[in-house]
């Protein structure tokens, strides 16, 4: 049986990991922050401990139910799961909150951990969770990444443009066009998908598009 002090170290244990990388997480501006993180991991850290317990008291009085300590600890991934869906957001081409999503199943994989009393497992897969979001971080924001935006641009039906002729001189890369025709006010709205992966490629294509007079109006997103 697991005596109250080891059951508070536990605990304690639980809530300083989960605390920690909620704190990275909220500094940052995540929707899941100090809080939800802590409370994730002390919350599995208890449900391990109750876990264990109850497997041990299965296998001393035969009148208990038997219980795989392993199916409580699946179900308390499972709910982690939900918490980790509601983090993740689509915006456009870009998905943000997927780190976040990660960090609370870690988190919740370090508490069950500590639950079982594996502390050296614990410390270390903390220390690579926080070298991964803390470290990992300022390297991946040195790398130039590929971007994708959709860029919207109005033109007078008279003065048909070619998108091609626009973007691949300045390097942009154009992966999809689409466009439509509105007789009513006389224009033809053009839909652009482009990538790229530096950002003054966006001001450049900017100052082309402004030059352009058969041009009424531009819009990027993404």
């Amino acid at each position: 049986m697991i005596s109250p002090y080891e059951a508070i170290i536990r605990l304690l244990l639980g809530a300083v990991f989960g605390g920690i990388i909620g704190f990275e997480r909220q500094s940052h501006g995540r929707p899941a922050g100090f809080r939800t993180h802590l409370l994730v991991c002390v919350a599995s850290v208890l449900i391990m401990m109750v876990s264990v317990d109850y497997y041990r008291l299965s296998s001393i009085d035969n009148t208990f139910i038997r219980i795989d300590p392993a199916r409580i600890a699946a179900g308390a991934i499972t709910g982690v799961g939900f918490l980790g869906a509601g983090v993740i957001i689509k915006s456009g081409f870009t998905i943000q909150g997927l780190t976040t999503a990660a960090c609370l199943w870690i988190v919740s994989a370090i508490g069950l951990a500590v639950g079982s009393g594996l502390y050296i497992q614990s410390l270390i897969s903390f220390l690579i969770t926080f070298f991964s979001l803390w470290i990992l971080r300022k390297l991946e924001s040195r790398v130039s990444r590929l971007k994708h935006r959709l860029v919207t641009i109005v033109a007078e039906t008279e003065e048909l443009i070619d998108p091609y002729s626009i973007f691949k001189p300045l390097g942009i890369d154009v992966s999809e066009v689409d466009y439509e025709i509105d007789r009513v006010k006389a224009e033809v709205i053009y839909h652009v998908h482009i990538a790229y992966k530096r950002k003054e490629l966006v001001l450049q294509l900017i100052d082309k598009l402004r030059s352009l007079k058969e041009i009424k109006r531009i819009s990027i997103r993404g």
